[in-house]
């Protein structure tokens, strides 16, 4: 059964565009299209069953994006809803408010007639779409799928062949928590689903946390400052957008730079955060492998590695690596909490897991291990 989508744009061309993209895929149908919020509004309250999901602008006449989402909450109605943004800064921000609101995910628009009839912006709309529903979605290539899938493979056949020459289960390290003088970090990572859970961890984390807390959430370049803006202005840790060269301090939260690679390195006794322009590793910039396997090198005594919600394996080889050499402890979302049960599932299967936690219980898990000053 072909799924029904809802177009909601101002702009004619922008809904022919995506008509067009969704009508490439005979899964979908266009169900309806609306010229603003109010126009969807009625159509949604109207048909309330009638769509699997809505592909929906921010700025619009009569009602935003931002005020249809806020209506549809006051009503109770629940509904897989991608938004469609602008990269420009104020863009960003309303993002962030429509994902805090309850929208699924969201992909940029195209910034030039270009880049609109390339296959980018094409793959990013199906590829949303599928993970939504949950649907196959691996013929799109705009994320490297087969490398990910090649990711998955080598860690979770190499921990099988381990457990059949052992005959038991594979044992993580004893992680060795409160050393006298240790160096502690805590080392998160999320993809879709990801800023809704982080409003639900970060916010909890007491402000003298006994750590330095680096994120890497999964997004374009000019999103994730207006995501540590928003997580700041809720927490009592600090948050920001990690800047290169600063040095980490204890009970500020670092959320990795949309459109380029984290990495951690030593000075002195201290350590540096470096941002590149490294390519992306697997379709992803910043990418959670090379953010873990950045502290390989780094003097600190007890990482604690948190996964959370998220499409496909980021995280669990760097974790693989840094489990063979550090005094780590992984702590991963569940499965009922979960917007994409990926990542998570991933390194629980692959064996490094210590604890499994609903999203509501992350950051007491995160401030049992690491403490507070």
């Amino acid at each position: 059964m072909r799924k029904n989508i809802l177009v909601v744009d101002d702009s004619a061309l922008m809904r022919r565009l995506i008509s067009d993209i969704i009508k490439s895929d005979e899964r979908f149908v266009i169900s309806d299209i609306a010229s603003n919020g109010l126009e969807a509004f009625d159509l949604v309250t109207l048909y309330p069953q009638k769509y699997d999901a809505i592909l929906l602008d921010i700025n619009m006449p009569r009602m935003s994006g931002i005020e249809f989402l806020e209506q549809l909450n006051k009503l109770h109605i629940k509904h897989k809803i991608i938004m469609v943004s602008t990269l420009a800064k104020e863009g960003a921000k309303e993002t962030i408010r429509c994902l805090e609101l309850g929208a699924f995910d969201f992909v940029t628009k195209p910034e030039s007639y270009i880049q609109a009839k390339n296959h980018s912006f094409r793959d990013k709309i199906l590829k949303t779409l599928c993970i939504a529903l949950h649907m196959e979605y691996q013929n799109y290539e705009s994320e490297n799928l087969e490398d990910k899938k090649d990711v998955i493979d080598t860690v979770l056949s190499t921990t099988r062949e381990l457990k059949e020459i052992t005959k038991e289960p594979i044992t993580k390290q004893t992680f060795v928590r409160g050393m006298k003088g240790s160096q502690k970090i805590v080392a998160l990572a999320c993809s879709t689903g990801g800023p809704k859970a982080l409003q639900q961890v970060i916010p909890q984390l007491p402000g003298n946390l006994d750590s330095p807390v680096i994120v890497v959430q999964h997004m374009p370049e000019g999103f994730t400052n207006s995501l540590a803006q928003r997580l700041n202005e809720m927490s009592k840790v600090k948050v920001k957008e990690a800047e290169h060269g600063e040095i980490l301090k204890k009970g500020v939260v670092y959320i990795a730079k949309g459109g380029r690679q984290l990495r951690l390195v030593k000075n002195g006794e201290a350590h540096q955060i470096h941002i590149t322009d490294e390519p992306p590793r697997n379709g992803l910039r910043p990418c959670a492998d090379i953010m873990y396997e950045s502290l390989l090198d780094a003097n600190y005594d007890e990482i604690t590695c948190v996964i959370l919600t998220g499409m496909g394996a980021d995280g669990t080889y760097g974790i693989k690596q840094l489990n063979d050499k550090k005094n780590i402890y992984v702590i991963a979302q569940d499965e009922a909490t979960s917007i994409v049960y990926g990542m998570p599932k991933v390194i629980k299967e692959a064996g490094y897991v210590d604890e499994v936690v609903s999203i509501s219980d992350v950051a007491s898990s995160i401030t049992k291990n690491v403490g507070v000053r």
